[in-house]
């Protein structure tokens, strides 16, 4: 007996509503196998394996330690610099990993994207879940670190999962931008690097939010790791967070996410064309 195989049709979809939810739970499997494939080729005979997802944040750590904790004398808001510096790198390195990652997921996956069919936006999906095993790995130093330096957890700290939640969707959003930009114009893999650079000193990973003047914080939040990064520190901190920076970072994060999940429908049935 002869399997017919299935046809698919690319058809103009519009917004986010027009995303076939249902397609993306079937290939729940492909995101998990994708996910477990980018973990695997990325510490695959590699001598320190998952330990590199703590040696990048913590290095940074240590190196913005001793010029802005020590030299510069930074403000932390009365926390010791170390832990204060590595809960905004937490959650920063995160998302520059995913984003960098997202953004030439789908050139990379060529192979696979011309030869079978399954929705492409699980694509960049699995390059930001493969960020979060290596979220998990380095928060162990951080907890590590609230230890060493006698910080308590505070019902503050419930917040956790809300702020990754955020950078979650701020990842998934310029990500899926960036992935579909980059199949039709691959000068994005090499300005991308240089814009995490410059993005990285606009969001307060290593001075507290407090410095900027309250007039400027609508504004600052535009960045949408802005409010996330804020967020989270002062929930591993135990003291609550700048909202209105918080809230604004966090609209800009969904729309951010819709945008993005709009135009990569708009694009996708081109993939096949010019990867």
């Amino acid at each position: 007996m002869t399997t017919v195989p299935r046809l698919h049709v690319y058809r103009r979809r519009h917004g986010v509503a027009a995303l076939d939810w249902a397609e993306l739970w079937e290939y729940r499997e492909l995101l998990y196998f994708l996910v477990w494939r980018d973990v695997k080729v990325r510490y695959k005979q590699a001598v320190l394996g998952a330990g590199w997802a703590v040696l990048q944040p913590a290095m940074a750590m240590v190196i913005f330690t001793v010029i802005f904790g020590r030299l510069v004398k930074l403000p932390t808001d009365g926390s010791p610099y170390p832990v204060f510096v590595y809960a905004g790198l937490l959650p920063w390195t995160f998302f520059s990993n995913a984003v960098s990652t997202a953004s030439n997921s789908l050139v990379n996956s060529a192979n696979l994207i011309t030869k079978v069919y399954f929705p492409r936006v699980i694509v960049p999906l699995a390059a930001v879940g493969a960020g979060l095993v290596d979220f998990a790995v380095a928060f162990g130093l951080l907890v590590i670190l609230l230890v060493w330096y006698h910080i308590p957890l505070t019902p503050w700290f419930l917040l956790v999962p809300v702020f990754l939640l955020l950078a979650i969707i701020a990842a998934v959003g310029v990500g899926t931008v960036l992935s579909a930009l980059t199949v039709n114009y691959r000068d994005f893999r090499w300005v991308l690097p240089f814009a995490i650079q410059v993005w990285l000193y606009a969001t307060p990973v290593t001075y507290a939010s407090s410095v900027v003047p309250v007039k400027w914080r609508v504004a600052f939040g535009l960045n949408p790791m802005a409010g996330v990064i804020d967020g989270f520190r002062s929930a591993v901190l135990g003291r609550p967070p700048l909202w209105t920076l918080v809230w604004t970072s966090a609209a800009v994060a969904v729309l951010t996410l819709a945008v993005g999940l709009i135009y990569f429908q708009r694009v996708e049935r081109t993939f096949v064309d010019v990867v």
